[in-house]
């Protein structure tokens, strides 16, 4: 019973950070495993001695079935294994699984700063300053709500993503946050099997988001937008695009009256996986702008060895948006740390 307790609190533990692996795990196997092997048998064995079960059960039904010469065809887009891998880890009650990259950069250099004007007036501190060089975090989950509607094309998804600006090396301020976004939404997604110029059009995806800082006065920033996402994708290459409409009532009356200015109607992202390496590039606003207020990010994650739980990360950003507090402000930064899921496998 302990055995297959802790067997079960490890799942939970690491399954987030396995969705996009290239093969997938049965867990009834692990669990009966768990309770009939040998009690000082490891996860890793577990997982060997279940893996070759499996394989032995296809082998031994294409040998039954004459008529199965040829293997299933294989998975071979990013975007086609992390919707197989969301639809095994969507089976299991209260799974929680990676939405938007996951990562920590232990060192971010503005190297224009970053305004503390706000931030003096708030604390009625003319003499507070920002450090140039801070840390910056994003956490982002998803959970189903619904699976396998309209004839198994259509799925229900809530995420919640939380981005942090955190001036740990800032002594003289007590290492405060400098901004938090909140950005909790609700969206529907249809697999599709169209292709255009040889990239096939995987998913699409329509839903509501809503971003804030959860700030008060002239801190506040918020705003609900509807949107959809187009996803292509061509062996290693993955190109998105993402349009929204900003739905607030009182556009005039917010936190940030302008800020579709800034951050216009939408963002088009390139991704390439291979060998373990992410590269993956956005952009935002630029030719809707005049390439006045738009923005670039660009980032990598690089495998660590052949260790598959964390990456080593650099990102870089350049222009408007780069937070909600931010918005209307041009920054120009990069930082390194870790990336645990990145956007492909």
């Amino acid at each position: 019973m302990m055995l297959r307790l802790s067997i079960l609190a490890w799942l939970l533990v690491i399954w987030p950070f396995h969705l996009f692996a290239e093969s997938t795990l049965d867990p009834q196997c692990v669990l009966e495993l768990a309770d009939s092997g040998n009690r000082a048998m490891t996860l890793a064995e577990l997982r060997e001695q279940c893996a070759l079960a499996e394989r032995e059960v296809t082998v031994a039904a294409s040998e039954d079935d004459p008529a199965e010469e040829n293997p299933p065809e294989e998975i071979d887009g990013p975007v086609e294994k992390r919707l197989m891998a969301d639809r095994v880890a969507a089976l299991r009650p209260f799974s929680l699984m990676a939405h938007k990259p996951n990562y920590f950069l232990a060192g971010v250099y503005n190297t224009r700063g970053w305004d503390p004007t706000l931030f003096q007036d708030q604390a009625g501190d003319p003499d507070l300053e920002l450090d140039d060089i801070e840390s910056q975090f994003q956490v982002s989950l998803k959970v189903p709500l619904a699976i396998g509607l309209l004839d198994d094309r259509m799925d229900v998804y809530a995420a919640y993503t939380n981005r942090s600006f955190w001036q740990v090396y800032n002594e003289e301020l007590s290492k405060p946050f400098r901004e938090t976004n909140h950005e909790p939404e609700v969206w529907a997604q249809f697999t599709n099997d169209w292709s255009v110029f040889g990239f096939a059009n995987t998913l699409n995806t329509v839903g509501l988001v809503h971003q804030s800082n959860g700030r008060s006065g002239e801190l506040s920033r918020s705003w609900n937008r509807l949107q959809a996402s187009f996803l292509f994708e061509k062996r290693y290459l993955v190109l998105g695009f993402r349009p929204w409409i900003w739905i607030d009532t009182d556009k005039s009356g917010g936190d940030n009256p302008d800020i579709d200015e800034f951050m216009g109607h939408g963002e088009f992202r390139l991704a390439y996986g291979r060998g373990g390496h992410v590269l993956s590039a956005m952009i935002r606003n630029q030719i809707e702008s005049g390439f006045d207020r738009g923005a670039v990010e660009l980032s990598w994650s690089i495998p660590v060895f052949d260790y598959p739980y964390l990456k080593f990360y650099l990102q870089y950003f350049n222009g408007y948006g780069e937070s909600l507090l931010d918005y209307d402000r041009k920054v120009n930064r990069i930082g390194i740390g870790i990336s645990i899921t990145d956007w492909l496998d």
